[in-house]
């Protein structure tokens, strides 16, 4: 088995490379989106471990991304966040893996495995949370389907949730960590995705909806 590593925290991945290496899978391990997307042609991967939250292109965009390039190599979500929200737009957009980074390492290994193999895996600890996405079907898919943020990517999200705070740019990129540039894009396509003209009328939309009460998740 071969896998492909793209989370952004360094000691993670030095820490997964050295274990899946003492069982003897073959790791390929990267920090930047970018650079993953890239070595998902050359490396061949059997399976792609995605981090969820990271710089200038989280795994929810990450995984749009392979989408669109047609990937047939099943992607796992490996993250900190046990968000039924999180593991609803992951599941919607094709991991065939949902698993959380306190695991223990045999389970990480036998999951991986089961992946590989054809059947799709959900962390222990989110069963209940699985079982009240399928319970909710239709009706909560018609509800998603009817909301104009649905489209919406966690990382736009989040920077709508700061739009709606009166952030500029600038601060916006500052707490996030990114750049100027990539808050600029986000915002561009929030507008877009919202049919919207501005800013401020995305910010309305927000706060009217009441989309922004929550806090807002780390990795």
């Amino acid at each position: 088995m071969r896998v492909l590593l793209i989370d952004d925290h360094a000691l993670f991945r030095e820490g997964i490379v050295g274990l899946l290496e003492t069982r003897g899978i073959e790791i390929d391990a990267t920090g930047d989106s970018s650079e993953g997307i890239a070595l998902v042609a050359s490396s061949k991967p059997d399976v792609i471990l995605l981090d969820l939250r990271m710089p200038e292109m989280n795994g929810i965009e990450v995984l749009q991304k392979l989408n669109e390039l047609d990937n047939k190599v099943p992607v796992v979500m490996l993250t900190t966040s046990a968000d039924d929200r999180d593991l609803s737009e992951a599941l919607r957009n094709g991991v065939k893996g949902y698993l959380l980074k306190d695991m223990e390492p045999d389970e990480l290994i036998s999951s991986l495995r089961d992946i590989v193999s054809g059947k799709t895996v959900v962390a222990p600890d989110l069963t209940s949370a699985l079982a009240n996405l399928v319970k909710d079907g239709d009706s909560a898919d018609a509800r998603v389907a009817a909301s104009p943020f649905s489209s919406l990517t966690p990382r736009e999200m989040e920077i709508l949730c700061h739009l709606a705070e009166g952030e500029s740019n600038k601060v916006i990129a500052r707490n996030l960590n990114i750049s100027d540039g990539t808050v600029k894009l986000h915002v561009k396509a929030i507008l877009r995705k919202l049919e919207v003209h501005s800013r401020v009328e995305a910010a309305v939309m927000a706060v009217e909806r009441r989309l922004c009460n929550r806090k807002m998740m780390s990795d």
